[in-house]
């Protein structure tokens, strides 16, 4: 079922109904602005990459990456239920956690006629108790809606250097994948994704290598 923040963000790019849920082929993208389409991705970018080809072999495409950062939460004792309470979440998140996603979409990204714009987001979202339990993960919640509260970054990556907005400016020049983890106090994996994806795309170049760390250096073009 379409969320309230789903369709709040439609309408920031098409506005006007008949530029919502246009069919293009064998496809239905989210909006139509200017003559570029816009698709709405909240599951993970690489659910998105057959229908991504295929638009782009002819049309301009811009993909909205919704990333929340805060999150405003309602808890409900059921579906549609009681409210129980409400409160901030104490996660907060960053924008390089794309980065995550991007690893698996770079088959695809980037592409001259593509653009991915990464918004981070404050939301409201409903809660309830999940019955049965999630076997991907340990989450004892349900989503029922979400609403947009604020966009508060927007970061557009088109060509492989524009993948350095995602990243603090304390980045040195030459790093590792330890300097990386320990600057963006995450796990090491997840710095490696980083890594991969900066060389992979050319925003980085292998320089050397200590031991079994590879050491990177910025791309500067």
């Amino acid at each position: 079922m379409e969320t309230t923040l789903h369709r709040q963000l439609k309408a920031l790019y098409a506005p006007g109904a008949e530029d919502q849920e246009v069919v293009v082929g064998s496809y239905r993208v989210d909006a139509r602005r200017d003559g570029e389409l816009v698709e709405v991705q909240f599951a993970p970018l690489h659910h998105l990459a057959r229908k991504a080809t295929a638009l782009l072999q002819q049309h301009s495409l811009r993909i909205v990456k919704p990333w929340p950062l805060r999150r405003h939460l309602v808890r409900l004792d059921a579906p549609g239920g009681r409210e129980l309470g409400r409160r901030w979440s104490p996660r907060r998140e960053a924008l390089w956690g794309v980065f995550g996603e991007l690893v698996y979409f770079l088959h695809v990204f980037p592409h001259p006629r593509l653009c991915i714009e990464v918004l981070g987001l404050v939301v409201r979202q409903w809660r309830y108790p999940r019955r049965r339990p999630c076997r991907w993960g340990p989450r004892r919640y349900q989503i029922q809606d979400q609403e947009l509260l604020e966009v508060c970054q927007r970061v557009l990556l088109r060509r492989a250097e524009d993948l350095w907005q995602l990243l603090p400016a304390e980045v040195p020049e030459v790093f590792d994948t330890a300097t990386l983890a320990q600057l963006l106090n995450t796990p090491r994996w997840m710095a490696q994704q980083i890594a991969y994806c900066l060389r992979r795309t050319g925003a980085a170049q292998q320089v050397g290598k200590r031991g079994n760390c590879l050491i990177y250096r910025v791309a500067r073009r």
